[in-house]
């Protein structure tokens, strides 16, 4: 029997050996970068009723404090995609890191809402410099081929970097109980930091960097394209990516699913520890230990659902995403209504794998701009799902507070039959510009 031989995408065995190597090191530097990178970002929704209590307001009030970053990390990605893509991705990377640090540390010893809401702003502008030039990276590294997995993988790092920041919080809360939330703006800025040291020594932008030229993709026509896009921008500048961006149909829809995507991860992120302590009267603590398997099922998806496109459906990314909202539609109609602790936490690990298809759409993102345009399109598409979670976080609190908590969920079960339609919708067009 005729076995196909393993491709080895233009290199010779030893060149094929040091890129294989340092593609991996690449993926798991950021990879781990990212891991402690949410501790800047989800803290505030684990002491958001502890803060509503200090600062005399309210959870609802302080969901549109938190819509200030999502604000501001949506219009974030629009730019520093590219930006990072012409400036340098590691350049701009770090100033992400090391700036949303910072701006964490000046919100915890703020008394104004008004200024804490500014600053969460400004730290979702920093927050917004590293995910999309990390995959543009990564998809210089990584063929067609493996896309699924390495965007599945480093995307489950993100996952698990939420479970990372529901620990990191347990633990500043009991280290530090007389700083109350301000502990949750301290103490976990410091592994953010500490991991720059491992993504300065091991990230390399791009082959050439390590003295290897660019891969050549199995499919004759991907490298063409990818080639043709190459010389498109160095040709027509710095806005000829987003020109061909918005006005591509595949991409638009694409953003109208991550939206949705954006609604149902962080509508979920965002007040299901409130849900816990409010509908269920769990202590603060308790409420997050129960919410942690959320964020743990979102972890699983994201590495799950792209390999899964790679390996089952061949590269084929809309039938995952088509599966995902159906089940996540008939889950988000039952959760509101489970009153055992227990399996309210289960139920919550189920709508964490299957709510959580951005994984896919980050593959779908670079299957669609390739090496060129890849970073572009993920900020793209990352615009929209940011822009989906600042609408759930300013609206979901009215909703709340006027129909109660079934009809956060149901709405957002709601939105993925939208989201499914979609998809049909998707899987029959091709991407004609770009």
């Amino acid at each position: 029997m005729k076995t196909t031989p393993k491709s080895t995408f233009g290199y010779s065995p030893s060149e094929y050996k040091k890129f294989t190597l340092w593609g991996w090191l690449m993926l798991i530097s950021f990879g781990l970068t990212y891991l402690f990178f949410y501790n800047g970002r989800q803290n505030i929704n684990l002491v958001m009723t502890l803060m509503a209590t200090e600062l005399g307001t309210t959870t609802a009030a302080l969901g549109v404090v938190t819509s200030s970053l999502f604000w501001c990390y949506a219009f974030g990605q629009l730019i520093n995609g590219r930006l990072g893509a012409f400036l340098g991705y590691q350049r701009t990377m770090t100033i992400g890191v090391i700036g949303s640090a910072f701006v964490n540390m000046i919100i915890s010893f703020q008394h104004s809402i008004p200024v804490i809401a500014v600053l969460w702003g400004l730290n979702g502008f920093f927050q917004s410099m590293v995910w999309a030039n990390g995959l543009g990276v990564l998809n210089k590294w990584w063929p067609k081929s493996k896309r699924g997995f390495a965007s599945g993988l480093t995307t489950a790092f993100s996952g698990l970097a939420q479970v990372v920041t529901y620990l990191t919080i347990l633990l500043c809360l009991d280290w530090n109980p007389e700083w109350s939330w301000r502990a949750a703006f301290r103490y976990p800025m410091i592994p953010m930091i500490v991991m720059l040291f491992a993504f300065f020594f091991f990230f390399k932008e791009k082959p050439e960097d390590v003295g290897l030229a660019p891969f050549v993709e199995d499919d004759a026509e991907t490298e063409k394209r990818d080639a043709a896009l190459v010389e498109s921008i160095n040709k027509k500048g710095f806005f000829y990516p987003y020109k061909m961006a918005f006005t591509e149909p595949k991409v638009l829809i694409f953003c109208l699913i991550s939206a949705i995507a954006g609604i149902g991860r962080y509508g979920l992120l965002t007040w299901v520890p409130t849900y816990f302590f409010e509908s269920m009267g769990l202590s603060i603590k308790d409420g997050i230990f129960s919410s942690i398997l959320l964020p743990f099922g979102q972890a699983c998806a994201m590495f799950v659902f792209p390999l899964i496109t790679d390996k089952v459906f061949r590269g084929k990314r809309e039938p995952m995403i088509a599966l995902a909202a159906i089940v996540t539609f008939v889950g988000m109609c039952i959760f509101p209504f489970i009153t055992n602790q227990t399996a309210a936490s289960i139920m919550l690990f189920v709508l964490g794998v299957f709510a959580m298809v951005t994984g896919v759409i980050w593959a779908v993102a670079g299957d669609m701009g390739g090496r060129a345009f890849s970073s572009t399109i993920v900020g793209v598409l990352d615009w929209a799902v940011y822009m989906g979670a600042a609408v759930q976080a300013m609206v979901f609190g009215f909703v709340k507070d006027n129909f109660g908590w079934p009809a956060v969920f149901i709405t957002i079960g709601c939105l993925y039959i939208i989201m499914l339609v979609l998809t049909l919708i998707a899987r029959k067009m091709k991407t004609k510009r770009i």
